[in-house]
């Protein structure tokens, strides 16, 4: 085995290694940092990956079962920077199953994303008193704003179509063997599943009536709003864009 896929291991994150990532992420406070940390990360994993030999099938099924991991774990995450970080871990890992096809885009399609959902933790901790799920919903009739772009960023973050990481699953799904094109599959369908249960936990139920329960602070700007609308519009424009 190439030694550079060693340290791929570590920024393409491969468990028990992934959880280097995980805490780094956690003790992250600021949330700029975090998403700078989530877009940075996977980019040194992707340049030892293109530049190292193929790796052999027992990585690339260690892979997927790492995927597997964060993805089962992801149903159960109530706190949102915890399921940020798991399922960045379970995205970045399927990268070695497509390795052939790996490229900065790829990754950066589920980076991306993943970033602007770190960014709306603030938000939701201002309305909210903490972005856990099942804490308090009804969050679309109290600050619809916020509750749209969260909904789009979670789809986007989940690769839904039409958005980058749709086709970088698609990629992965076409480089996979057979029996890894499974644990993909499964991988995906659990993805779909955390995102409904983030968004029940937070957008459906009732409105909040009580205004310390909201922490009495308004919906998302405007012009705030708009700064998380262009950036997943483009994300779908790139998405389609190498669709065609």
């Amino acid at each position: 085995m190439d030694i550079q896929l060693l340290p791929a291991a570590l920024f393409l994150p491969l468990f028990p290694l992934s959880m280097v990532f995980n805490a780094m992420l956690e003790r992250l406070t600021r949330p700029l940092l975090r998403a700078a940390l989530l877009l940075l990360w996977p980019l040194p994993g992707v340049y030892l990956l293109l530049s190292s030999s193929p790796p052999p099938h027992w990585l690339t099924l260690w892979a997927a079962l790492s995927a597997l991991l964060y993805a089962l774990r992801l149903p159960a995450m109530r706190d949102m920077g915890v399921w940020v970080g798991y399922l960045a871990t379970s995205a970045w890992s399927l990268q070695w199953l497509g390795a052939a096809e790996a490229a900065y885009g790829s990754v950066l399609g589920f980076a991306a994303p993943l970033a602007l959902l770190a960014l709306l933790i603030p938000p939701l901790e201002a309305r909210l008193g903490a972005a856990y799920t099942f804490l308090r919903g009804g969050l679309a009739a109290a600050a619809p704003r916020l509750a749209g772009v969260l909904v789009f960023c979670v789809l986007a973050a989940v690769a839904t179509p039409v958005f980058p990481a749709f086709f970088g699953m698609l990629r992965v799904l076409l480089a996979a063997p057979a029996p890894a094109a499974l644990l993909v599959l499964g991988v995906w369908l659990l993805w779909s599943w955390a995102a409904a249960r983030l968004l029940h936990g937070l957008i459906v139920g009732p409105p909040i009536e009580d205004a310390k329960a909201m922490r009495a602070v308004p919906d998302l700007g405007r012009a705030a709003a708009w700064g998380y609308a262009l950036p997943l519009a483009a994300l779908a424009a790139a998405g389609a864009y190498s669709f065609v």
